[in-house]
């Protein structure tokens, strides 16, 4: 997609502003484009946002994400509230394709105009993240939606760049996981601020709840205390929480049949105003854009190092003699450019 000219960039910003669809559309394929000409109506964008409450929510597949999120928004249309969602899907590697079917899954939302729906796909990113998907954040909000759910693709441990994109982190699992949930536990279970167990009507829900619980009692996730469990089951010998510390919890729903869908919105709205009451979502804003800075910076130089392959073939029969080793011919890589966005230049810094 080329970039807009200078009018057609504020008609594009005014129809974000309105909430229009067509425009809030057209800015995210502009920056999922990523051209350096579309910076300038992509960093206004970005001077707009900064209102809206972003819950991440993530989980192994087949955890029910993308039916939770359903539910879930429906929750929030019927609060009065307008939701944008950011759906990632998983990306061929080689190809580039993803097959995008969270829209398909909640085309039954589209209808409403308090609701904007858009699949992306991670396109390789680290984390199940693209950088593309936290500008689609800032567009959503920009837009003037009150809450944004970004839905990742649920890929296990490398599952943890969510806790740095987001104010609210929701892990979802599954009744029947069982050894699963021990094998993943050291990889996303612990960033949760919020537990959720989806399909909570299934009779084993309760063994789920308990292998959660545990996790928790056990400590897994350090400093943050730990907390109630609402829905199916209530446990007592709750470790109480800390002074300013937010209590994970632990909440059962089922989207079959509506239960725990509105305690998990209480919830959301119950961390958000715990982050504005202790400072918390000042840091945690300040968080993602630190987090946003360094890796659009590595985004720019594997880039800009890939439009310039040939630097790195001088090196590359050193690398195979194993004369040196990976480490150092980055280095060499480094050092060889006087680097600046989409240009490179010999020798070393002034």
């Amino acid at each position: 997609m080329s970039a807009p000219k200078k009018d057609d960039a504020k008609a594009l910003l005014k129809g974000v502003k309105k909430r229009n669809v067509r425009a809030i559309a057209r800015m995210i394929s502009l920056a999922e484009a990523a051209k350096p000409e579309s910076r300038d109506v992509l960093a206004e964008i970005y001077r707009l946002a900064g209102r809206a409450h972003v819950i991440g929510l993530t989980g192994v597949p087949g955890s029910g994400k993308s039916t939770l999120v359903k539910a879930l928004a429906d929750a929030i249309r019927v609060s009065g509230r307008t939701v944008g969602i950011v759906a990632i899907d998983p990306s061929s590697p080689f190809s580039g394709g993803a097959i995008l079917g969270d829209r398909i899954r909640m085309t039954d939302l589209t209808g409403d105009d308090g609701v904007f729906i858009r699949s992306m796909a991670t396109r390789g990113a680290m984390g199940g993240l693209a950088r593309a998907s936290l500008e689609a954040v800032d567009v959503l909000d920009a837009a003037g939606f009150d809450i944004i759910l970004i839905e990742t693709v649920g890929v296990g441990q490398d599952e943890v760049d969510i806790v740095q994109a987001a104010h609210t982190v929701v892990v979802v699992s599954a009744p029947g996981l069982g050894d699963e949930v021990q094998a993943i536990k050291a990889g996303i279970l612990e960033i949760a601020d919020i537990h959720v167990v989806s399909k909570c009507d299934r009779s084993d829900a309760n063994a789920t709840i308990a292998d959660i619980r545990g996790m928790l009692t056990l400590g897994i996730r350090m400093p943050k205390d730990h907390g109630l469990v609402h829905g199916k089951e209530e446990f007592e010998d709750k470790p109480p929480a800390a002074d300013g510390e937010w209590r994970v919890e632990v909440v059962a729903t089922s989207a079959e049949t509506g239960d725990g869908i509105g305690e998990l919105l209480d919830t959301l709205d119950a961390h958000a105003k715990h982050l504005n009451d202790t400072g918390g979502m000042e840091q945690r804003r300040r968080d993602i854009i630190e987090m946003r800075v360094i890796k659009t910076a590595e985004d720019i130089i594997r880039r800009d190092f890939k439009a310039n392959h040939d630097k790195l073939a001088g090196l590359m029969n050193e690398l195979m003699a194993r004369t040196i080793d990976p480490h150092q011919a980055a280095a060499t890589l480094l050092a060889t450019f006087k680097y600046k966005e989409g240009k490179y230049k010999d020798g070393c810094e002034d």
